[in-house]
């Protein structure tokens, strides 16, 4: 209760939209509040307060009306305007409502005075006081003699003790030189000048020059200054906060009654640039004490004139020319004010036997602890359940991909699946991986999907909850659900990988995340240049591993159909024939034919239909597996050789047997895809040379050993398709028995050499 009085203190209720004024009485009455807390409130604006209108107004207020309209909405406005909860003093309370918005942070960004220690700067109104210099020297610091400036110093009051207000647009077709002249000639008699003044009221003049046509926005000439004005605070703690901002403060008057009116230097270049520079300005103003009136943003506004009467109180010109000399130098001075970046380092003064140590690896060779991960490929490569994986075997200190993973808490921040998916392919990898349930108590899954917000939106709330239960690595899957800005703008995926390094930091730990490849095959392309979007997805990460599809050829897929097989019948055999493994050799242990004969002479009926119901899955399974390459762009360490693994739901396995080593991805020209020749060391086609040279030997000792004669070449022509399985010609025979280097032929005769340095063809 005692919070949201202290912040209804810093919202004016002059400031506020009718409906803003509403929505603070229902808010107050949902609360539990008396209609009078509302009400005292409401009087503070003189010029709508009437009598009454709030207690009518309360009545009106039903309870399903104000379903979303709570104490939320008055701490929201308030802070809007400068207000901040009070905090624990220890730290160790539960954190308020709010604390999502200012987690992560050791103080607000644009906030540089603490208002808890203000004290206030004591203002000293002259005793011999010449109200006409005020003026004078208002209007030459602010105006050129030739500019127009408009004024006004009638005034009307709708009602008895309503305050007043001023009466039309005003005087606008003077100039400043005119002015200052007339003030000169009549000396105090400001009358004399600016026209006769009601002093239960002053006066009010435009501190920017107009064109002498009217006192529209449309009518500024040069939109030179903006009105800095705050009645919520004493004028001496307004004072205080002023100077300790360093504003670019043209001219200080005192308003003669609870305000201080500060013209400050803009220096804007057009309207537009007027509106951004005064909303910083603003900004600023209200994060560091100061509850602005909203309305006086306009560069035509009024102000209070300096050397005028109101009420028995004097409008004095306080001090010109304060604070820094313009707009950009003020700005420039107040972010180094917020600068928390370290200082330099001269590497000579550093002690080099004693520098701090690297953080550990969280996956060996391949990232540590508080850095950065990419992981990019295309769809249907299973990035989530690889993911997900990483999150089992950071938990559990497990092997991902045979890279060993320290062990520790790990966050996996679900962004696509709904709750039910998500979890159930959890539980399908823990138990294709046979994790025991003892094993799963470090992964926290945090499910988002259908809530999830924009990264630099989301990352306050994620830090505040990591920071509860200190993760080795927080994994966000997939991000392209978070992406703020144009995925192709540099510089705004630069702001948004930032998030990362907020999360990394303030957390301590490892940012671990998902992106897609662009379309079209990538074979032709630099791991690094796949990745969708701005190439800032490449160089930001300390880890880039990046998946890449291999095209699989029928012999790999039957080679994958045996290796399954074999895997089906052991597991099979395990459960139903103990000791069996003794009975079978390793050769036999890859080779389906072999297991199954086994299992045949070993099982019964029925268990061997089981088998073969098994065996034919694993058909199916072979066929909808998928084989990638894992390429590494390492900032860290030493960049390790390409992985090689399969991707048989819902688990990746690595190409031990280094099946997957000679293919090649496809890869896109114009448009169209192709179909690499798969590398090779040669050795395929040294084993054909070597079979087609032992088939000739063979075959011609099968013939020396049937004939007395001297085998010939019609002999070999006569039974090749026996000895080769296809029939040759005599040309392609004498080719083959030539390129052996163990025979001669002379005149179809073909004999051993005696000398294979010697190989004459006498044929």
């Amino acid at each position: 209760m005692d919070n949201m009085i202290d912040a209804l203190k810093y919202i004016d209720p002059a400031g506020c939209s009718y409906q803003e004024w509403a929505q603070v009485g229902m808010a107050l009455k949902h609360e539990g509040f008396p209609v009078s807390v509302w009400d005292n409130w409401s009087a503070q604006d003189s010029r709508r307060y009437h009598a009454g209108e709030c207690v009518k107004k309360w009545e009106s207020f039903r309870e399903e009306a104000m379903s979303t309209v709570t104490g939320g909405t008055v701490y929201f406005m308030a802070k809007a305007r400068g207000w901040q909860p009070p905090r624990p003093a220890d730290g160790d309370e539960p954190l308020s409502w709010d604390a999502t918005l200012t987690v992560g942070k050791s103080k607000d960004e644009e906030v540089i005075i603490d208002k808890r220690w203000l004290e206030g700067r004591e203002l000293n109104e002259p005793e011999k006081w010449h109200p006409s210099k005020d003026l004078i020297t208002y209007l030459e610091t602010l105006f050129q003699p030739e500019e127009y400036v408009g004024y006004c110093v009638q005034s009307w009051q709708r009602d008895e003790g309503s305050r007043f207000v001023p009466a039309g647009k005003g005087i606008y077709s003077r100039t400043a030189g005119e002015l200052i002249e007339q003030l000169k000639r009549y000396g105090d008699d400001i009358g004399a000048t600016m026209g006769d003044y009601n002093q239960s009221c002053g006066g009010w003049i435009r501190f920017n020059p107009l064109d002498g046509n009217g006192v529209k926005n449309a009518n500024v000439t040069d939109f030179r200054y903006a009105l800095i004005e705050s009645d919520s605070i004493s004028c001496e703690v307004q004072n205080e906060i002023l100077r300790k901002l360093e504003l670019p403060i043209a001219c200080l008057v005192h308003s003669g009654k609870k305000s201080l009116h500060a013209i400050v230097h803009i220096d804007a270049n057009g309207y537009d640039e007027y509106r951004k520079r005064v909303d910083y300005l603003y900004r600023v103003c209200e994060k560091n004490g100061l509850q602005l009136d909203k309305q006086n943003r306009n560069p035509s506004r009024l102000s209070r004139m300096p050397g005028l009467m109101r009420a028995g109180k004097k409008q004095w010109l306080i001090a010109v020319n304060i604070g820094k000399q313009d707009f950009p130098s003020w700005k420039e001075w107040f972010e180094e004010q917020n600068d928390d970046l370290p200082d330099f380092e001269n590497l000579d003064e550093l002690d080099w036997n004693d520098l701090p140590p690297l953080a550990d690896p969280l996956i060996d060779g391949i990232l540590r602890k508080g850095h950065k991960m990419l992981l990019s490929g295309p769809s249907k490569a299973g990035k989530s359940f690889l993911q997900i994986e990483l999150a089992i075997a950071i938990g559990c200190g497990g092997d991902w991909m045979g890279w060993k993973c320290q062990q520790g808490r790990v966050i996996y921040v679900n962004f696509e699946l709904d709750r039910p998916s998500c979890l159930h392919r959890f539980a399908d990898v823990y138990d294709r991986l046979k994790i025991p349930a003892d094993m799963r108590r470090n992964v926290e899954v945090w499910n988002l999907r259908g809530k999830s917000l924009a990264l630099d939106k989301l990352a306050p709330k994620l830090i505040r909850r990591a920071k509860k239960i200190n993760p080795v690595a927080v994994i966000l899957d997939p991000i392209y659900k978070v992406i703020t800005g144009d995925e192709n703008s540099a510089e705004q995926m630069a702001l948004f990988c930032n998030q990362f390094d907020k999360i990394a930091s303030e957390v301590g730990c490892a940012a671990i995340y998902c992106h897609h490849h662009s379309k079209g095959a990538q074979g032709g392309k630099k791991a690094m240049d796949r990745a969708s979007g701005s190439g800032v997805f490449a160089r930001d990460p300390d880890a880039l591993l990046d998946l890449i599809e291999l095209p699989l050829k029928p012999d790999t897929i039957n080679y994958l159909k045996n290796k399954y097989a074999c895997a089906a019948i052991a597991d099979y055999l395990d459960s139903h024939k103990v000791g069996w493994r003794s009975d079978v050799g390793p050769d036999d242990l890859l080779s389906e034919y072999q297991m199954m004969e086994y299992a045949r002479a070993n099982l019964d009926a029925a268990q061997m239909e089981e088998v073969g119901h098994l065996t034919a899955q694993t058909d199916s399974a072979a066929k909808h597996t998928t084989a990638w390459r894992v390429s590494c762009t390492l900032r860290e360490f030493e960049k390790p050789d390409d992985k090689d693994i399969y991707f048989r739901w819902p688990i990746h396995t690595l190409d031990r047997e280094g099946v997957l080593k000679d293919i090649r991805p496809d890869v896109e020209i114009n448009g169209k895809t192709f179909h690499q020749r798969d590398k090779s060391d040669g050795s395929a086609k040294k084993e054909k040379a070597e079979r087609e040279r032992q088939e000739i030997i063979d075959a011609y000792e099968v013939l020396q050993a049937e004939k007395d004669e001297p085998v010939t070449l019609a002999d070999f022509v006569e039974r090749s398709e026996e000895f080769f399985g296809k029939k040759l010609k005599r040309f392609g025979i004498r080719k083959r028995i030539l390129k052996t280097g163990e025979f001669e032929i002379d005149k179809g005769e073909i004999w051993p050499m005696e000398n294979n340095d010697d190989n004459d063809d006498k044929d």
